[in-house]
């Protein structure tokens, strides 16, 4: 009888386990694993973890800024000026701490206090004057963009100290059963369990809400307005951070960030982030974000040119979007179950 009852007690969790793969939170995690068996297939040193560990260092800036979309994306919105606030801060450092790295700690508090009035600005924006965040972040990233061509004359411009550079590229050596740990994989560590521990919060509970439905949220006596801001702020700031981490791989270039806002969205997407917000978990965006650099990585060893990737993008935004769709809106002929016509006489 123990044996029993202990079967029956295990038994609806470990069919929960189970249920959580099959959807599409869950089942980023099992693609992924996929996806990185046949890259070590195609690169056999990537399975030795001094190189695993490199490989996650260098797709770091767009996990960051996954995180970063994820909190506007699930509060309803869309934060399209992340590429445009990430190339502004690169060629901002780059230009103003030189070959002085005395200057790095207050060029980055200023970088910081930057990215959050650009999130301030488009939380207002949208949430009190109610422009349609798309059209609010596609502003303020045409704002940017074309203040940093103005100042750059679109060229790359700025060179920042080595112990900047060091941030992104640089790591700690001789580290046991691993040997070396960049930086950015320990940045990404302190920003994915933060922004984890976020979402179990108060703050994190009202941002789903706010996504899910906004009038019963302000009901409840919490400011959808204020909570929308936060999660354009905390955008911006994840942008700030991947710029930090940039300058080490990319170097200083107007157009460094071009493109990334919507790789954040498409992984946001691939990790089943509801586009209209009330639905996801933040570490599902940044496993999505390394099944994109993946996936990335074996198209580029197989031989697939590299102009294919925004193509690629989009047909995983479609997919993402439209098999959940197509589930859920099925014609009635798939769904209806065939009539038993039997009758009890027959039988």
């Amino acid at each position: 009888m123990t044996t029993i009852r202990y079967s029956a007690q295990r038994q609806p969790l470990f069919s929960r386990t189970l249920r959580s793969f099959a959807t599409p939170g869950g089942a980023i995690y099992l693609l992924l694993l996929v996806l990185l068996i046949i890259l070590t297939f195609y690169n056999p040193s990537l399975a030795e973890p001094d190189q695993m560990t490199r490989f996650i260092g260098r797709s770091v800036p767009i996990a960051v800024v996954a995180i970063g979309q994820y909190f506007v994306i699930v509060a309803g919105e869309f934060d399209l000026s992340m590429g445009a606030v990430i190339s502004a801060q690169v060629v901002l450092a780059g230009n103003l701490i030189g070959q002085e790295p005395s200057r790095i700690p207050q060029v980055m508090v200023l970088m910081m206090v930057l990215g959050t009035v650009v999130g301030i600005v488009n939380g207002v924006l949208t949430s009190l004057l109610k422009v349609p965040s798309f059209i609010t972040t596609l502003g303020t990233a045409l704002v940017l963009s074309g203040l940093t061509f103005y100042f750059t004359g679109g060229a790359p411009s700025g060179n920042p100290a080595d112990a900047f550079r060091a941030i992104g590229r640089g790591g700690l050596q001789n580290v046991p059963l691993i040997g070396f740990v960049p930086y950015s994989v320990l940045v990404l560590l302190f920003v994915a369990i933060g922004a984890a521990w976020l979402m179990k919060k108060p703050f994190g509970r009202m941002l789903i809400a706010v996504g899910d439905n906004p009038a019963t949220t302000a009901l409840a006596g919490a400011s959808p307005w204020w909570i929308r801001t936060k999660a354009f702020i905390l955008s911006s700031t994840a942008a700030t951070v991947a710029a930090v981490l940039m300058v080490g791989y990319a170097g200083v270039s107007p157009v460094v960030g071009q493109g990334y806002e919507f790789t954040a969205i498409t992984a946001v997407v691939l990790g089943g982030v509801a586009l209209g917000g009330g639905r996801g978990a933040v570490l599902s965006a940044v496993a999505g974000a390394y099944v994109l650099e993946t996936l990335v990585s074996i198209l580029n060893f197989a031989g697939v040119q590299s102009t294919w990737r925004p193509s690629v993008q989009g047909a995983i935004i479609i997919l993402a979007l439209g098999i959940p769709l197509l589930r859920m809106k099925r014609p009635a002929w798939l769904t209806k179950r065939p009539v038993n016509r039997n009758t009890p006489d027959d039988q």
